[in-house]
């Protein structure tokens, strides 16, 4: 198996709903690609000859803990500059991108309800980042 220099990680909120918690993770993750094409392998195909969408090129661990670690997760991944997507409870009850970005926007970071983050960046830095977070069961 190959390793790689950088890792892909989304933290959850450990008291989400199963739809929740998937929900969060493919917002989360949809960002990682559009800002860093590198993280995005090669087209596949199947043997007829039928072409599918690329994916990432390597894993993407799925992890949670609690609100408090996911705060702590924020600090950390801001303060290291790393690549990080936020998901907020607010974005429940949206039901479109602008309202989405409005309501991320109308406080500040300290007063989010945050439920989820995705963050991607060298390994050692992704570990510190997620210090403390179990993975997803």
């Amino acid at each position: 198996m190959e390793r790689f220099d950088t890792k892909i990680a989304v933290i959850l909120r450990d008291d989400l709903l199963a739809w929740q918690r998937l929900n969060v993770t493919a917002f989360l993750v949809s960002g990682l690609g559009t800002v860093m094409p590198e993280v995005i392998g090669e087209p596949y195909e199947d043997a007829g000859g039928t072409r599918y969408l690329p994916m990432f090129r390597q894993p993407v661990l799925v992890l949670a803990g609690g609100k408090e670690l996911l705060k702590a997760a924020h600090t950390r991944a801001t303060g290291r500059n790393l690549p990080v997507a936020i998901f907020t409870s607010d974005l429940f009850s949206t039901g479109n991108d602008n309202d989405n970005r409005a309501a991320v926007k109308a406080v500040t970071a300290e007063q989010w309800d945050l439920v989820g983050l995705a963050v991607h960046g060298p390994r050692n830095a992704v570990d510190k980042v997620t210090k403390g977070a179990a993975m997803h069961p």
